[in-house]
């Protein structure tokens, strides 16, 4: 999430490190464009398994012309019972670009996932994860976890080459892959009909489809506040350097 402080490492970045890292950043960027389009066909998030424009949300997100657009014919029940489903015709021009969003938002995210399993392999049978990554008993102690607090957000960073990671850096990558990232795959997997149909444990731990939906979306709004702060710390301690050690330079 940010660059350390550390001493100087003189080892670079290896360059299974390098491509997983921009296949990943790829892969993110074409997600959270195509996710914003989604978002923006329907932006009403819900909490249980079922959710639409007839029902009470959330909350709603005005980012687009479909929010809280009203356009539609009195509502009628389907059956002659209380509590019957019930439906209406639209009257209103909606904003809709599912077909190009939702088939490159699905490409990507198993690009991503591929390319997250590829390099969590990699660095568990390589020693990456535990050198690098892995925050040390030593390390885990308020006093540094402080002092590298006030650092960031001074934005007191220096340029280091190679996987010298302060603890927070260390406490935030392991957050995003452990937690952030195995979360959104999960909750995308959940929104699949034909995927909770072989799985519909999935129902369960994420409270319903459209539950599931409510996390996805705040899962990727932390991922995108990690890619900012990741960038804005790149460029305090030096972004040409950080390009030139995460492409060409050995």
């Amino acid at each position: 999430m940010s660059i350390s402080s550390s001493v100087n490492n003189n080892n670079g970045h290896r360059r299974w490190v390098k491509l997983t890292h921009w296949i990943g950043t790829v892969s993110f960027l074409v997600l959270l464009v195509t996710g914003i389009e989604i978002l923006m066909v329907h932006p009403r998030l819900y909490w249980g398994d079922v959710g639409n424009d007839l029902t009470k949300p959330l909350f709603e997100l005005p980012i687009s012309r479909n929010y809280q657009h009203g356009g539609w014919d009195k509502s009628m029940p389907f059956f002659d019972y209380a509590g019957s489903p019930v439906s209406a015709g639209r009257t209103y021009d909606i904003f809709n670009q599912n077909g190009w969003g939702r088939s490159l938002h699905f490409l990507s995210a198993w690009i991503l996932v591929i390319t997250g399993v590829i390099y969590l392999l990699i660095a568990a049978f390589s020693g990456h994860m535990r050198r690098n990554l892995w925050p040390r008993f030593r390390e885990l102690s308020p006093k540094l976890f402080y002092e590298d607090v006030v650092h960031h957000l001074r934005l007191k960073v220096a340029f280091v080459k190679g996987p010298q990671y302060g603890l927070l850096q260390k406490i935030s990558y392991v957050v995003v892959i452990f937690l952030l990232l195995p979360v959104i795959v999960l909750t995308g997997l959940t929104m699949s009909p034909a995927v909770t149909a072989a799985c519909p444990w999935l129902l369960t731990i994420f409270f319903g489809a459209q539950s599931a939906r409510t996390i996805h979306f705040f899962a990727a709004v932390l991922l995108l506040l990690f890619l900012l702060v990741h960038v804005v710390m790149i460029a305090r301690s030096g972004f040409k350097q950080h390009m030139r050690a995460m492409t060409f330079e050995k």
